[in-house]
């Protein structure tokens, strides 16, 4: 086929596939031993691991991928892919051929990306292949079985869904509650009870804390994580709690009313329980950018204090295991300069759940939250609604107002909708949400216009949008932000912009994996952005220049552009306009070459941020004249030639470097005395990259 001959090896390391290893199993064993059998096995066959939610499912899988008999038979060939509820057939495949380190192509249809990954399977005949598809809903079974090639002698599929698929055969296993002994080991672990500490709970309150998680291992975990150095009366509360409810294992529903009970037996917090709720408002199975969180909060809450106040909230309900914490890449410079751009929070689906039933309780027209799903028109509006599609509900409520020729007014102060390119745009074309301060526009479409409702949003301040899809969506209707005078932040995500609007009032602007048009009468970022105070700029892969008109935006603060491989230089002015810049964070620019001489003119920077800028080759002379530098972060920064001026920086604490970037410091030390140079270890972890929605 002509088309395929493009499909090259890119050579480099999947940014997504197996989780990490689990830290801690217990009970899963005969479990392990059945499944290792099947795939150790000869020929092609879907292996189903199924189990209620929570039970452990995609730990058991994880744990077979980290098996050395299973990753002796299939060595590289291990793709791991999360399904969720509405599957994206192309979407799959794509995060396929990255796992498998091919180049992705556009594809034109589902038939052709299936037809495409079969030919690039074919290329693997005489090694063993398992794709593992996790967290498969009912009804995808065809989507499953478009997966089954018969290209491959030896190719196994395991499934882990809380479905039971007959249609999958025989070999299949069923994932059983652990027994009460294997309970208790599991919950002494995460409640870190050995008997030596003081106020330890008596074995009979643990018994019946544990029997009442009926060997759930998401329950025994929450709980016990949750119960962790709390005093003996809270124990005794919490069984005195579950002594007066119903089995965790009756239906989904118990289990997220018990897990509301524990939030509001152990958390007195408002402000926490409000920024749990809120991870609700991210769809299902996708990372949540912490970034994004500390943006919303900030304006919601209050929370800002540079991420600060936001991280310590996300710790504790790490803390409690609400949520789990991934840092994609580890940079030295990034707690310290409170930059959280590879921070991401990970969600179990029913602590999702949970997030959307906090934030149900009241009637839909009086909700803080309005959670809107659109997705193949098979929406529910939150967990307590399952019955009533989310399009029949809301035309319903339209009609009636549109019947009295009112538009309906929506007096959530957060609006999340999540869209494809199946929604029918007439209903929101009614809707006004004008007390919304929070929009957050979850898409897997490539091409999107902003509603007209927009435009009447005057109390909006934070406009987050992300893009599911693995190629950028391009944004159209910009202008409707024009009279938005109070939104203050902006985050988009895999988006192409192709023009941008005044906004004079907005402080803080996040592109993310952006494509921005170079075309001659794009509007000047000063221009757009004249009072911006933080820009951020991230995995922008094709940017070869800062964008046209920022050295012109005076008030600029922070300044991060970092994991922009293709900038080759920063303009010459910004040293002479940028007078108010305090931190320049250029982090993993590989193409940068060098320095422009008027860098000295950036007299209030007190942080630089040059790590991984492997091609810059020498700092200007004028470098010296960065009379208020306190934090130089330089790792990987061996050929980068220091100027004999750096001995003028009398106000530099910290730098942070490499063994051998510090080699060239050693010549400097004794005449910058209170200057400390550190060599800490880098952790690059890849394996929690941003992954595609399906």
């Amino acid at each position: 086929m002509e088309e395929t001959a493009q499909l090259v090896s890119v050579g480099m390391k999947s940014p997504f596939g197996v989780p990490e290893k689990p830290e801690f199993i217990v009970g899963l064993d005969v479990t392990l031993s059945k499944l290792k059998m099947e795939l150790l096995k000869e020929g092609v066959s879907i292996i189903l691991l199924t189990g209620f939610g929570g039970s452990g499912k995609t730990t058991l899988a994880t744990k077979l991928c980290w098996d050395e008999q299973v990753k002796g038979k299939f060595k590289e060939n291990i793709c791991f892919v999360s399904f969720s509820k509405w599957p994206k057939l192309k979407n799959i495949v794509e995060r396929l051929f990255e796992q498998l380190e091919y180049q992705v192509p556009e594809f034109e249809s589902d038939e052709a990306a299936i037809n495409e990954l079969e030919h690039v399977l074919m290329k693997f005949e005489g090694s063993p292949m398992l794709v593992v598809l996790d967290d498969v809903w009912a009804g995808s079974e065809a989507v499953v079985e478009k997966f089954k090639f018969h290209c491959l002698s030896d190719y196994k599929i395991l499934v882990t869904s809380r479905f039971a698929f007959p249609t999958f055969g025989t070999s299949s296993c069923v994932l059983k509650p652990l027994l009460h002994e294997d309970a208790i080991t599991l919950f002494r672990h995460y409640a870190l009870l050995d008997g030596n500490r003081l106020n330890t709970p008596d074995e009979d309150v643990v018994q019946k804390v544990v029997r009442n998680c009926k060997g759930l291992p998401l329950a025994i975990k929450v709980i016990g994580r949750s119960l962790r150095h709390q005093p003996y009366e809270l124990w005794q509360k919490m069984v005195e709690e579950l002594s007066q409810g119903h089995s965790l294992l009756d239906s989904n529903t118990e289990l997220l009313t018990y897990l509301q009970k524990m939030l509001d037996v152990l958390e007195d917090n408002t402000v926490i329980k409000e920024c749990f709720m809120d991870l609700g408002l991210f769809p299902e199975d996708q990372r949540i950018p912490v970034t994004a969180l500390i943006d919303i909060w900030a304006e919601l809450y209050g929370v800002d204090n540079d991420g600060i106040e936001a991280m310590a909230i996300i710790n504790k309900l790490d803390s409690m295991n609400l949520v789990n914490v991934i840092i994609a890449r580890k940079n030295t410079s990034d707690t310290d300069n409170y930059y959280y751009n590879n921070h991401f929070i990970v969600l179990h689906d029913l602590l999702r759940e949970l997030a959307i039933h906090q934030s149900t309780q009241e009637p839909i027209e009086e909700r803080k939250r309005l959670i809107i799903d659109t997705n193949e028109n098979k929406s529910e509006w939150w967990h307590d609604e399952k019955q009533q599609g989310i399009m029949t509900r809301m035309l319903s409520i339209i009609f009636r107002y549109c019947v009295k020729q009112k538009p309906l007014q929506v007096p959530a102060r957060t609006l999340s909708m999540s869209i494809d390119e199946t929604c029918n745009s007439y209903w929101s074309s009614h809707m006004q949400p004008a007390q919304a301060k929070v929009l957050i526009l979850n898409l897997r479409t490539n091409q999107y216009t902003f509603p007209e409702f927009i435009e009447n949003m005057s109390k909006l301040k934070v406009l987050i949008v992300t893009n599911y899809n693995f190629h950028p969506s391009e944004l159209t209707n910009f202008e409707l932000l024009g009279s938005l005078s109070n939104l203050k932040r902006i985050r988009l995500e895999r988006i192409s912009v192709h023009s941008f609007v005044t906004l004079k009032n907005l402080k803080k602007l996040s592109l993310y994996m952006c494509t921005m048009s170079h075309e001659n009468g794009i509007i000047l970022f000063s221009d757009a952005f004249p009072n911006l105070v933080d820009l951020s700029i991230d995995y922008c892969k094709d940017m070869v220049g800062l964008p046209n008109g920022v050295c012109d935006i005076t008030p600029l603060k922070k300044l991060s552009v970092t994991n922009c491989h293709k900038l080759l230089k920063l303009p010459q002015e910004i040293g002479n306009k940028l007078v108010n810049l305090e931190l320049l964070r250029l982090n993993s620019c590989t193409g940068l070459e060098g320095m422009p001489d008027s860098i000295g003119g950036l007299s209030n920077l007190r942080h630089l941020d040059i790590s991984n800028c492997i091609s810059l080759s020498n700092l200007p002379e004028d470098f010296g004249k960065l009379f208020n530098l306190r934090n130089l972060y330089m790792t990987s920064c061996a050929r980068c030639e220091l100027p004999s001026s750096v001995i003028n920086l009398v106000n530099l604490k910290v730098v942070i470097c490499d063994e051998e970037t510090a080699a060239s410091w050693e010549g400097f030390e004794a005449m910058l005395p209170n200057l400390l140079i550190e060599v800490p270890q880098v952790d690059v972890n890849l394996n929690w990259l941003h992954s595609v929605s399906s």
